[in-house]
């Protein structure tokens, strides 16, 4: 059953902030980064309540979809390179259920 998510608490997001936060190098152009609390809010809500990406709400504490994206992307290939175990079985599961 979906949940409900409205975002990190300040206490909530001191346990994730040692672990993901790290310094940003400035890229040359294109947009700004987005702060990794907005990227994780927008994370935990689709996790949470179930919903797809591009239904995320908009608003000050939520990331961009694009941005949520790209970071989820970028998230599930480093779990993958450093599991090789993970995707065999992912694999096994996807053949079962074709």
């Amino acid at each position: 059953m979906a949940g409900r998510f409205e975002g990190l608490s300040d206490l909530e997001w001191k346990l994730f902030e040692d672990v993901i936060t790290k310094k940003v190098e400035k890229r040359g152009r294109g947009m700004p980064h987005a702060p990794f609390r907005y990227i994780l809010n927008t994370l935990m809500y689709v996790l949470i309540t179930g919903c797809r990406p591009c239904d995320v709400p908009t608003g000050e504490i939520w990331a961009s979809k694009s941005s949520a994206h790209r970071w989820r992307s970028a998230l599930v290939s480093r779990w993958n390179a450093k599991t090789p175990a993970i995707k065999d079985i992912r694999h096994r599961l996807r053949k079962r259920v074709n």
